[in-house]
C-alpha cells in the first residue's frame, strides 16, 4: 500500500507523500437520488486512512463485504496547506488532479446508516482509495468544463461533469479548511456521479479524463 503518489509534469515525475484523505459525499444530485438519500445543507465529509491507498493495477475486494460498489471521482492534491482559505484563493492551494475510486462496502454502509453508526468499515478498507497518477492542475484547463468517465468491461458506467457538482471545488476547499488545517499532501475526493454498482472478481475498469488521464484497474 503506497504512502506516496506520483505527480507527472511533462517528462518528469515527482513523489508526493500523502497526509489526509478527505472524501465528499452527496455532491451530485443524480447520485443522491439513485441511493434514495437527501441533499445536505453543507458538504458531507468523511475520511479514509492512508492504508486505503492503491495505485493499481489490481484491486482486492475485502472479505468483510459481499457488495462493494465503485464510485468514480475527481481527486485533488493539496500542494500548499492552509487554514480558513477563501474560495477565491482555493485553487492556488491545489497542485494536481487525478481520477479515483471511492470503493464502498454498500451492505455495511446501509447497515451502519440504519443504526446511526460511523461508516469507517464501509469506506476505509484496503484499496478503497484507488488512484490514477496525478497531472498538474495547470495542465487540465478550465476546471468547470472537465468531464470524466468510467468504463467497466468496456461499457460506459459513469460520466461525471464538474459543472454538475452541488458544491464546487473552491467551495469544498474553503469549507474543509474552516474545519481542518489542510496540509500539503492531502487528497480531496470530490464525490461521484450516478451509475454506481457492484464490482465482481474479474472486472476490468478504465478511468479517463480525456486528453489527460487514462488509468486501468482489474479486480482480483
Amino acid at each position: 500500500m503506497p504512502s506516496e503518489i506520483r505527480l507527472q509534469t511533462g517528462n518528469s515525475v515527482s513523489a508526493v507523500r500523502i497526509e489526509n484523505i478527505f472524501c465528499i459525499g452527496r455532491n451530485y444530485a443524480a447520485h443522491i437520488a439513485e441511493l434514495g438519500n437527501r441533499p445536505s445543507e453543507s458538504p458531507v465529509v468523511f475520511l479514509k486512512p492512508t492504508s486505503a491507498l492503491n495505485t493499481g493495477p489490481i484491486i482486492d475486494l475485502p472479505a468483510h463485504s459481499a457488495d462493494v460498489h465503485f464510485e468514480t471521482e475527481l481527486v485533488f492534491l493539496v500542494g500548499k496547506g492552509g487554514k480558513n482559505i477563501s474560495e477565491a484563493d482555493a485553487l492556488a492551494h491545489v497542485s494536481g488532479v487525478a481520477l479515483g475510486l471511492d470503493l464502498t462496502a454498500r451492505d455495511l454502509q446501509n447497515q451502519n446508516k440504519k443504526l446511526g453508526l460511523p461508516w469507517a468499515t464501509a469506506k476505509g478498507f484496503d484499496d478503497s482509495a484507488s488512484l490514477s497518477n496525478f497531472v498538474p492542475l495547470s495542465q487540465v484547463g478550465e476546471l468547470n468544463s472537465l468531464e470524466f468517465f468510467l468504463h467497466v468491461n468496456g461499457e460506459q458506467r459513469q460520466h461525471g461533469k464538474v459543472c454538475n457538482m452541488i458544491y464546487s471545488v473552491p467551495t469544498l476547499i474553503a469549507y474543509l479548511s474552516q474545519v481542518f488545517t489542510l496540509q500539503a499532501g492531502d487528497l480531496i475526493y470530490t464525490g461521484t456521479p450516478e451509475g454506481v454498482a457492484a464490482l465482481k472478481s474479474g472486472d476490468h475498469l478504465r478511468l479517463t479524463l480525456p486528453g489527460q488521464i487514462d488509468c486501468e484497474f482489474s479486480v482480483a
